[in-house]
């Protein structure tokens, strides 16, 4: 009599659509990131597809991941599912860590850990506007604050990770909000400037400076901290041309290039203002077709240059 035939594995399950990436649930403890050609800038999803996208982020995270695991890097990370797939260890999502019990483990600490190396960005945004002065950002008195210099020391910001728009949290509010102590914390910064100094000493070479960068962390079932979602890709980091930089120029090779278009055309002024008077916010525009196909290269240059691969797309998806 024929054995039944074994039973196909269940399809993975759709969870939820975050700004570039899906996430499925493959099983209790496994989660399947699916990264699309969708862009976003300053928490809003721009109407556009960048082709390649996808598949330059899912593979960067990829690279960096491995380089965590040869560095001793706790991370949740397990292999590439496909071209725009990965498979991770999954962590519960809560916006309230401490509803988990009095010793929370297994969760998404809510937070983002930025870590800057060069004044640009949002913060070169507050200073420019007379929001953070050197001595607010624990700098030596006299410090001279201008765009593109390196600053004294590392500089360290936690925002918010689960809500609708990113906000800078003081250090108390930020422990009590994610669940751990001052130790954990402390724990966090030193494994994101282990991995900074790893990720620098490998793109130096292929004429990149780190700019900065964020990272977002796990609290594992066992209680250990371990990197999560992705990093060190043109999304999550800043990255400029060493030579240029040396030159005296800041040449962009992130998603800073299209942050600017925003700022250039005007919108992104627009938003902060409807932001700060709690008016509604304008729809972001598409971007100018001309601009798609160089936002485009710009992602499979970074993916080259951060790899040090050649990028040949094995997603034939637009």
């Amino acid at each position: 009599m024929p054995k039944p035939a074994a039973s196909a594995p269940a399809a993975p399950t759709f969870v939820r659509r975050g700004k570039v990436k899906e996430v499925y649930e493959v099983s209790p403890t496994e989660l399947e990131f699916r990264f699309t050609n969708d862009i976003s800038v300053f928490d809003k999803h721009v109407p556009t597809e960048i082709p390649f996208k996808g598949e330059t982020l899912c593979r960067t995270a990829a690279h960096w991941f491995e380089r965590c695991s040869r560095l001793g890097v706790r991370h949740h990370f397990l292999r590439l599912s496909g071209p725009t797939a990965m498979r991770v260890r999954r962590v519960q999502v809560v916006p309230n860590p401490r509803s988990l019990g009095a010793s929370p483990k297994g969760y998404l600490v809510p937070l983002e850990l930025i870590v800057r190396y060069y004044l640009a960005g949002s913060l070169w945004d507050r200073v420019r506007a007379g929001k953070a002065a050197a001595a607010d950002l624990g700098f030596p008195a006299g410090t001279t604050l201008a765009y593109g210099q390196k600053l004294p020391e590392a500089h360290f910001e936690v925002t918010t990770k689960l809500e609708p728009v990113d906000r800078l949290l003081k250090i108390p509010e930020a422990l009590e909000l994610a669940a751990i102590d001052r130790r954990q914390l402390d724990e966090l910064k030193e494994t994101i400037l282990k991995i900074d100094r790893a990720m620098q000493e490998e793109i130096g070479p292929r004429g990149l400076l780190h700019v900065d960068g964020k990272k977002e962390f796990g609290v594992a079932d066992d209680g250990a901290l371990m990197v999560v979602d992705t990093f060190g890709t043109a999304d999550e980091d800043r990255f400029w041309d060493k030579d240029a930089y040396e030159r005296g120029r800041q040449v962009d090779f992130s998603k800073e290039f299209v942050r600017q278009h925003y700022r250039q055309s005007g919108y992104h002024d627009r938003l902060q203002k409807a932001r700060e008077t709690h008016a509604e916010e304008p729809a972001i525009p598409p971007l100018p077709p001309l601009l798609v196909d160089e936002v485009s290269r710009l992602y499979t240059t970074v993916f080259e240059r951060l790899t040090g691969e050649p990028f040949a797309p094995t997603d034939r998806r637009t």
